[in-house]
């Protein structure tokens, strides 16, 4: 086998990494695999609101943390007023977000109220404060749901912190595959979880009633929190103790603003479904909490400095007992916590990429976050939560009671600015009842602010401090951001008629610049000559002037055509002396365009960077800046050169294994790429493009390739627009002399029309086609406009 043909054999340049991505990920889809599935009532319960049904889990235990050490055995009463207040707050905070997936049936909750009544730099306050509480909700939720496995499993215990951060790692990976958060099987862990609550808790408070349930010695637990022995209402009356409890319970009420966020996966009308769903899910959160810190009061049941053996756990010990239906039932009930607080965590993973891309998308944060990756999500997001939540993790040890400090500040903050932004929303509409709305609204907004200040305060020596620093610095960075990207848009768009129409030079100036030379100058000088300039120059800085003399000397050996400019760099600046030599030469020379060509020769990935600079980035960013100059830089892949070349160095032989091992995973189908030919529906009365003929009226069905428009002015008699249409088989080109806005690139189309041949290049054309926008590839899509989005 020749060196061509071994050349021809091996995979395009980035095969490899491509390759591994489809190993571990998957095979890539499509953009028009991206569908949006709409939600029915009963499973969007299921799917949206597991974050906030789980929080029963652990909001009456975190409660008891604080009292206990203070209050004693009393504390098993105070928890029940302290109980109360979090219901009725739970109350206030519903009614208002049943106004604001009324008003706003797109995604984005509170950052759409904020954003459309404050503006967008508001908004970033409940960008950020829904940032840090997806962030905080993958750890607390993979912590609770771990503690409930170990519950279950004591021998676990010294591995809960690994535990979690695999279970992190393990959504992680999950997601970046293209886990989506919809249908029946993510409703599941929802339901079961209720029921068995449900259960457990009418089962133990009939026991209560009846025969009596047994309580646990909390003062004589090993490994149970402290419990105070002496005057323990007293002591634990003290308004600190009761704020710093209230604070920890607050967190029974993470997850409520989930379906505002998300309005836009319910069925139609969209605004009725999702308030209908919101008022069930707070029931059963409100009963679940109360119910949970009813048989804490009874049973006495004490959360641990572990965190495990939970208090849900003792609770479902005390109600069915350790006979077998008592170990089944525990069995099940741990099971259903576990798995319904890693599905809330799971809740984020879809929450904090869409988020962040349509912060990104109002220019806030990074536009990388808006791109979708090789399963069409958010990867960038994904990765990102990912690292945050495992900092965390590692930073808190990885326990709920650790971890609470952080959660509640960004929940509470991102309760008060709906409620602010739905306030401003009714003075501005005042609709029917807007008095009665606006009170309700500001009330929830005004309440959670107490809240956030009362968690600042409360919690300030056990970590809120880091939320109150982080939190103001995010915002000032969300803003910051904004600022540079709307300095680079109000220069990049300053299109005017000369800007526009770019202007006709008398003379065109291509230099190339060299260091030395090789294949990569070479190919570079090809590329100037293409460019058909008035004069093609090689301009090499003189830094070291024996290696000057040594270029120069070569350059004369091989007979180079073009000349070479040798120019001395006393201070080693080439940057800057490139940028004074390129606004010499169009200021010396009246409307001359100047090229500046810079050879990049790219090498392996990593050694790449450390075995070399990024000159030529550099120099062209500092050659940009001249008047009527554009530095363009040349790219040579070196490192596709010493594969082909030395096929037997030891890690080329490591890197064509690897080749053929993905070559054949690949070749099976399994794995393989399903491209865009492929979702084109099956017609029975259309044709193949490939068999097209001249003369013939026919029915095709493809996908645009390409939308163009036209350069020839409308009254020229020219077509405006054309567009390429592909099936399987071949591609035919569309031409239609008028605008046609609703055909973009990507579309699944049916077209009839008559096909002509195009006499120079045989092709086959249809002239103003009828076409249909086909919709299979989103099935699940409503046939029928939703009215509110119209309205809204």
């Amino acid at each position: 086998m020749t060196d061509i043909e071994e050349a021809v054999r091996r995979p395009e340049p980035g095969a490899i990494g491509y390759a591994l991505k489809r190993l571990f990920l998957g095979k890539p889809l499509i953009t028009a695999q991206l569908t949006h599935e709409r939600l029915s009532n009963a499973t969007a319960l299921g799917v949206l609101s597991p974050d906030a049904i789980s929080s029963s889990a652990y909001g009456t235990e975190q409660i008891l943390v604080e009292l206990l050490p203070y209050a004693g055995l009393a504390a098993f009463t105070v928890v029940l007023p302290v109980t109360a207040v979090i219901l009725v707050i739970l109350v206030l905070v519903t009614a208002s977000y049943r106004q604001v997936v009324m008003a706003y049936t797109r995604a984005g909750g509170s950052y759409v109220v904020a954003r459309e009544n404050f503006g967008p730099r508001v908004a970033q306050v409940a960008a950020a404060a829904l940032l840090i509480d997806y962030v905080v909700t993958v750890a607390v939720q993979t912590s609770a749901g771990t503690a409930a496995v170990i519950s279950a499993i004591p021998a676990l215990g010294p591995y809960h912190l690994d535990i979690t951060v695999g279970i992190v790692v393990l959504l992680c990976y999950a997601n970046l595959r293209g886990l989506r958060e919809a249908g029946r099987p993510f409703a599941v862990p929802t339901y079961l979880f209720a029921a068995l609550m449900v259960a457990m808790i009418v089962t133990g408070l009939v026991e209560a009633v009846t025969v009596g349930l047994p309580a646990y010695d909390a003062a004589h637990l090993p490994g149970a929190v402290p419990v105070h022995q002496e005057s323990g209402l007293v002591a634990g009356a003290t308004v600190m103790v009761l704020l710093r409890a209230f604070a920890n319970g607050g967190s029974s009420l993470t997850g409520v603003e989930a379906i505002s966020n998300t309005v836009s996966a319910f069925r139609s009308p969209r605004g009725a479904n999702a308030r209908k769903v919101l008022v069930i899910m707070a029931a059963i959160l409100g009963f679940l909490v109360a119910g949970v810190s009813l048989l804490a009061y009874f049973t006495h049941a004490t959360p641990y400095e572990s965190g495990y053996p939970s208090v849900v756990s003792q609770e479902a010990r005390a109600v069915f007992g350790h006979g077998a239906f008592g170990q089944a039932m525990f069995a099940l009930i741990q099971t259903a916590t576990a798995l319904i607080l890693y599905t809330g965590a799971n809740t984020s993973f879809n929450g904090f990429p869409f988020l962040a891309s349509f912060v990104a998308a109002d220019r806030f944060l990074p536009r990388q976050l808006t791109k979708r990756g090789h399963r069409l999500v958010f990867s960038n997001g994904i990765i990102v939560l990912t690292v945050l939540a495992v900092v965390l993790l590692l930073f808190s040890g990885g326990t709920v009671t650790a971890l609470v400090p952080f959660y509640a500040i960004g929940v509470f903050t991102g309760f008060a600015v709906a409620g602010y932004g739905m306030s401003r929303h009714h003075l501005r509409l005042r609709e029917r009842a807007w008095r009665t709305k606006l009170t309700i609204n500001l009330a929830a907004g005004l309440l959670s602010t107490v809240v956030v200040g009362i968690f600042a305060i409360a919690k300030f020596t056990e970590g809120a401090w880091l939320v109150v620093v982080v939190f103001p610095v995010l915002v000032f960075v969300l803003i910051r951001l904004n600022r540079e990207y709307r300095a680079e848009a109000a220069v990049l768009e300053r299109l005017t008629a000369e800007g526009a129409n770019p202007t006709r030079y008398a003379h065109h100036q291509v230099f190339v610049l060299v260091s030395t030379i090789d294949l990569a100058v070479v190919e570079a000088l090809r590329y100037g000559h293409s460019l058909r300039p008035d004069k093609l120059t090689a301009l090499h800085f003189v830094i070291d002037a024996q290696a000057a003399e040594r270029l120069r000397s070569r350059w004369e050996e091989l007979g180079m055509n073009t000349a070479l400019r040798l120019i001395d760099v006393p201070d080693r600046r080439i940057a800057r002396a490139a940028y004074t030599f390129v606004r010499e030469a169009t200021e010396n020379t009246p409307r001359t365009g100047v090229t500046v060509l810079l050879p990049r020769r790219s090498y392996a990935p990593l050694l790449g960077r450390l075995l070399h600079d990024r000159t030529a980035d550099r120099i062209a960013r500092v050659v940009s800046r001249a008047p009527h100059a554009a530095a363009t830089i040349v790219p040579y892949d070196v490192q596709s050169q010493i594969r082909t070349m030395m096929p037997d160095l030891p890690e080329e032989r490591v890197t064509a294994a690897i080749e053929r091992l993905l070559d054949r995973i690949s070749s099976s189908g399994e794995d393989g790429a399903e491209t865009a030919a492929d979702r084109i529906p099956a017609d029975p009365l259309s044709t193949p493009i490939r068999e097209l003929r001249p003369g013939t009226s026919v029915v095709v069905d493809g996908r645009l390739r390409e939308v163009a428009i036209s350069e020839e002015p409308v009254d020229s008699g020219g077509p405006v627009l054309t567009a390429q249409l592909a099936d399987a088989t071949a591609t035919v080109v569309l031409e239609f002399c008028r605008p046609h806005p609703d055909l973009e690139p990507g579309q699944l189309l049916r077209v009839t029309g008559e096909v002509h041949e195009s006499g120079s290049e045989h092709k086959m054309i249809m002239r103003d086609p009828g076409y249909r926008v086909l919709d299979s590839a989103n099935p699940d899509q409503d046939d029928q406009p939703d009215e509110e989005d119209e309205t809204s």
